[in-house]
């Protein structure tokens, strides 16, 4: 019999954290303790996924609660952008990707789990990470822990890009 450990998601389970009230991208960055906030900068910051579909799959998040990229004024688009060009090094260079899933989706009807709140997707991909678990059990095999996650994905971006922080 194979076993498939998720050790995160028991602090959900047993109750012990919380889910944030209102919008949670909007409190996330105010919010003390662990908030797997890997970086900010002027517009936007760089979160885990709580429940990612690969290893390092992270969301660029602007700070301003707003639906749509089309609402980002050009600077806060240039910030979003060039913060998921360095996510991408930072990636790049913990977990050697060999691609990756960018993107967002618009509205619920495009599969938002927020809709309220736009965010953009980064995902690492390897061949062969759509394995028989995917296809036959539609599971997927997280092999690393969040704070495992967090920790070195902050370590590298550190290295790579220093570790001020601006709100």
């Amino acid at each position: 019999m194979d076993h498939l450990y998720t050790p995160w998601r028991m602090a959900y389970i047993r109750g012990e954290k919380k889910p944030l009230e209102g919008c949670v991208f909007c409190q996330l960055p105010h919010t003390d303790g662990e908030t797997q906030i890997i970086a900010r900068s002027q517009y936007v910051y760089v979160t885990l996924n709580l429940y990612p579909y690969n290893n390092g799959h992270v969301m660029v998040v602007p700070y301003e609660h707003i639906a749509s990229s089309e609402a980002m004024p050009v600077t806060a688009l240039t910030d979003l952008m060039v913060t998921a060009n360095k996510t991408l090094g930072a990636l790049r260079k913990l977990y050697g990707a060999a691609a990756f899933n960018m993107g967002a989706n618009l509205g619920q009807a495009a599969g938002a789990g927020i809709a309220e709140h736009f965010h953009f997707h980064i995902v690492p991909r390897w061949a062969g990470d759509s394995n028989f678990m995917t296809v036959v059990s539609s599971t997927r095999v997280i092999p690393d822990t969040l704070d495992n996650m967090y920790r070195e994905l902050k370590a590298v971006w550190t290295e790579l890009y220093g570790a001020e922080e601006t709100l």
